[in-house]
């Protein structure tokens, strides 16, 4: 087994590294204003493209960057160092847009890849949180070959930023459930709630009502009864990105604690010397290292296609709990490390603090994370566990 980064993959960390640095400036702006202004958008949007890291999920023919999933747990692991959420500037089109129609594509998939659209996912709903299948939004077909969109999106995160966004609704009378893609500015869709959330967010979380929505029958995403199956397997990407950014936050937290422990000095030495601060660095590191490993290793299977659908969502879940709740430990344990200084909102770590925290909720709560851990291992044994043999 070879653990070494590729030569291809070591590129792509450092062009992500010296994106991330670019971002960064923006941090301060960011918590302090809750967001950017249009020009620093533009300015970061410029950035992406000008890298090449825009749509890093999509294929190279449609102008994506046409990484494997390993490549981009690579990427998103150097841009989770930001704060502000600034890593969602660099945008990542859902993957079930993968399957839209030649004409869906250019209307609406390829604007994305080339940053002049954006889309957000609306699936949970005040009684459809951790099961989406208790779905209350539906779609009911029209004599004239249309649907009609009835009702509530929570969460729609980059709803406020996105011009489009993908709906999960039952659809007909079987409530067979579908995605539909919908313009933000189609009649009956209204923002009607902005939440202010713990953390700072360079984009909102807003929720939607769709009253009467007029779409046409082109507007189904990957046909009728397929969105569970389209939404399973963007959670399977999404959670395997939601580890690796975790970490590279907990990495930085940790050179942001390591550096402070060497510099401070209390009672005539560095804090560093102090034996409860070294096994808060060794936890750390510990903490960091082992999920880096497990999330490589997951993504890379997914690269590989060396297990089935099955087994691969589960493994990415197990990724999710253990990386977003061992980066939650770190960064605890950094902001600890600073004291008060690490307690001011000015601070890296405390924004950390409170952005890693969400982490543990979307894409799948660290309940229901365990759920599926813990469904597969008594459906089929430890083997869910074990590395793909050659």
């Amino acid at each position: 087994m070879d653990f070494r980064l590729t030569a291809r993959q070591q590129e792509l960390k450092g062009t992500a590294r010296r994106l991330t640095d670019l971002i960064t400036k923006y941090e301060d702006d960011c918590e302090e204003n809750n967001g950017l202004p249009p020009q620093a958008h533009a300015a970061i949007r410029d950035a992406v493209l000008d890298c090449g890291l825009q749509a890093v999920n999509m294929p190279t023919e449609w102008g994506g960057a046409g990484l494997r999933i390993v490549e981009q747990a690579v990427v998103q692991e150097e841009l989770g160092r930001l704060t502000g959420a600034l890593w969602d500037t660099v945008w990542r089109p859902a993957n079930a847009l993968r399957v839209c129609t030649p004409q869906q594509r250019e209307r609406f998939l390829m604007p994305a890849i080339r940053g002049e659209r954006r889309d957000c996912y609306a699936v949970t709903e005040p009684e459809a949180g951790s099961d989406p299948q208790n779905l209350s939004t539906t779609a009911t077909r029209t004599e004239d070959g249309h649907w009609v969109l009835d009702g509530e999106k929570w969460f729609v995160t980059v709803g406020d930023h996105a011009d489009f966004l993908i709906v999960l609704a039952a659809a007909g009378e079987k409530r067979a459930p579908t995605l539909f893609l919908v313009d933000k500015d189609t009649p009956g869709v209204e923002m009607t709630r902005v939440p202010r959330f713990m953390h700072t967010f360079v984009y909102e979380h807003p929720e939607f009502t769709f009253t009467q929505v007029r779409v046409p029958d082109d507007a189904v995403l990957g046909g009728v009864g397929e969105g569970h199956e389209l939404t399973r397997s963007w959670f399977t990407e999404e959670r395997l990105m939601i580890a690796a950014r975790t970490i590279g936050a907990a990495e930085r937290a940790l050179e942001l604690a390591r550096d402070w422990a060497v510099e401070r000095r209390q009672f005539g030495s560095r804090i560093a010397d102090f034996q409860l601060i070294q096994g808060m660095l060794a936890d750390c590191a510990v903490d960091i290292a082992v999920n880096r490993a497990y999330t490589h290793q997951v993504a890379w299977e997914v690269s590989e296609g060396t297990a089935d659908r099955k087994a691969l969502h589960a493994k990415a879940a197990l990724a999710k709990l253990a990386a977003s709740e061992a980066s939650g430990r770190v960064v605890d344990r950094c902001l600890q490390i600073f004291g008060g200084r690490g307690y001011d909102r000015s601070h890296p770590v405390e924004r950390l603090y409170r952005e890693l925290r969400v982490d543990r909720i979307w894409e799948g709560t660290s309940e229901i994370q365990r759920l599926i851990v813990a469904g597969e291992l008594v459906k089929r044994g430890t083997g869910v566990l074990q590395l793909p043999s050659t």
